[in-house]
Order: structure tokens, then C-alpha cells, then sequence
């Protein structure tokens, strides 16, 4: 059920060739904690650049990564960050909002949106890309499982602004169906604590802003503010997590002392 479930969620949230059937993808709305297990695979691929960070310079390794973002996931999610960006900026009710994300006209409150995000997701690749390897790679998936845990956050605590996508996953869903998809990012969350956790918690505090904001102005949440979600808390987790490990360090498998010994062994 879970595998099945998972393979449901890679179907939608990604590009790769899992195929789509109607048994994974009922397995999947039915199950949260598929989306941060989901994240854990797309987390993996798009790390790979950071594997060459050593023999590359930073800024060939963060383009490299935003290049992996963009084949592994695909687009569904920055357009639905374009959607809201366009939401944001019309002066009406809830409606009115949800009419302008359903044009295909893109406005400036879009290309603002995108652009924004996509400036911090670079830079924030290009300060990951300057960590010890191992601990780059770990911020990097715990990143991805993070954006994937604000989607269930979302499908968890949200309520439908209309029917679809966003309606499907929320259906039946209580905030105490949330704990399962934590107990899943938990081993994201471990590898660099500070600053993998924070990355991880990143994507569900953020959730809980976007659900604020949805409710608020276009009368709940739909499913371009899931895709929103997913590429606002995987820029940020990326900014708070090499944030923590600047200040803090870590304590967990990937400590400031442990990554030391390894590079000694090594040399």
C-alpha cells in the first residue's frame, strides 16, 4: 500500500517514469505521509551536482541543481506558484481571485512570484554548494522532503477552495492524519541536526502561512497553492538550513566533527 501509494505521488509530483494508474493514485490521496517519502527519492536525484561540488565551482554546481529541479519535478508546481502570484495582486473577492489563476494570461504578479523564488532557490543552491559535500547532499534532500512535508501539511489542515485537485487530497483528512507524514521526514531531519531539522519544519510553518493566506483571500486552498507551497519551502528550507549550519553546526551523523574525521580518514 505504502510503495504503491508512493509511486502515486512520484506519478504526479514529479516527471519520472513510474506510470500512472488509478490504484496508485487513489493509494496516494489516501495517504500523506507519501509526499515527504516521495521527497526522499526526488531529493536524492537533484543532489546528485552537488556530488561534483568539489571539482566544480559553486555557481556551475547551483545551475546544475536548478537544471536537476526542473527535469525531475517538472513545472506543474512553479505554475501554480504563478497562479497565486497573479491572485496576490488582483484587488477583489475570492472569486474574482480564483478566476484570474484560471486565465492563462500570465501577469506580473506571476513573473514577480517566479522570479522571486527562483532567484532565492538559486542562491540558496549556490550557498549549499560551499558545505562539505555529504552535508550539502543531506540539506539538499531534507529540502526536498520538507517542500513535499508542506504539501501534506496543507492536505492535512486546509480546506477546499473548490473542487479538484486540492478538494481530492483534503478529503477526509484531519491535522491528526499529519503525524504519520513527520514520522516519515524524521530520518531527513536527523542527518545535520540543526540544520537539516530546521529545513525539514521549514516546509510545514510555511504551509501553515500559505493555508493562512489562502483561506483569507481565495476562500481555501486549492491545488496551485500546493504547488506553491512545494516551491516557496524547498527556496527557503534550503536559506534556513545553511543558516543553522553557519551558526550552529551540527550534532547529528553529518557533525562539524564527524564530517573532520571523515575528511582525515580520507586523506
Amino acid at each position: 500500500m505504502v510503495l504503491t501509494a508512493v509511486r502515486g505521488a512520484l506519478g504526479f509530483l514529479s516527471r519520472l517514469p513510474v506510470g500512472h494508474t488509478e490504484a496508485a493514485w487513489e493509494a496516494f490521496v489516501a495517504t500523506p505521509a507519501a509526499f515527504p517519502l516521495a521527497g526522499y527519492v526526488v531529493g536524492l536525484l537533484v543532489a546528485v551536482p552537488f556530488l561534483a561540488a568539489g571539482a566544480f565551482p559553486a555557481p556551475v554546481v547551483a545551475a546544475a541543481y536548478l537544471t536537476a529541479v526542473v527535469l525531475a519535478a517538472g513545472v506543474n508546481h512553479a505554475d501554480g506558484l504563478a497562479d497565486l502570484g497573479d491572485a496576490a495582486v488582483v484587488h477583489g473577492d475570492p472569486d474574482e481571485r480564483r478566476d484570474v489563476m484560471r486565465d492563462t494570461t500570465v501577469g506580473v504578479g506571476a513573473v514577480l512570484a517566479l522570479g522571486t523564488v527562483l532567484l532565492a532557490l538559486a542562491l540558496g543552491a549556490l550557498a549549499v554548494a560551499g558545505l562539505p559535500t555529504l552535508v550539502a547532499v543531506a540539506l539538499v534532500v531534507a529540502a526536498e522532503v520538507g517542500a513535499k512535508l508542506s504539501m501534506a501539511t496543507l492536505a492535512c489542515v486546509g480546506r477546499p477552495s473548490h473542487e479538484g485537485f486540492g478538494a481530492t487530497v483534503l478529503d477526509g483528512k484531519r491535522p491528526r492524519h499529519l503525524l504519520a507524514p513527520l514520522v516519515a521526514a524524521l530520518p531527513a531531519a536527523a542527518l545535520a541536526v540543526p540544520a537539516t531539522a530546521l529545513a525539514v519544519l521549514s516546509g510545514p510553518a510555511l504551509a501553515l502561512v500559505v493555508n493562512r493566506w489562502a483561506n483569507r483571500r481565495l476562500g481555501g486552498v486549492g491545488g496551485d497553492a500546493f504547488g506553491a507551497a512545494n516551491e516557496l519551502a524547498r527556496a527557503a528550507a534550503l536559506h534556513v538550513g545553511v543558516a543553522a549550519w553557519t551558526v550552529f553546526g551540527g550534532w547529528g551523523p553529518l557533525s562539524a566533527g564527524t564530517w573532520e574525521v571523515i575528511v582525515w580518514t580520507l586523506s
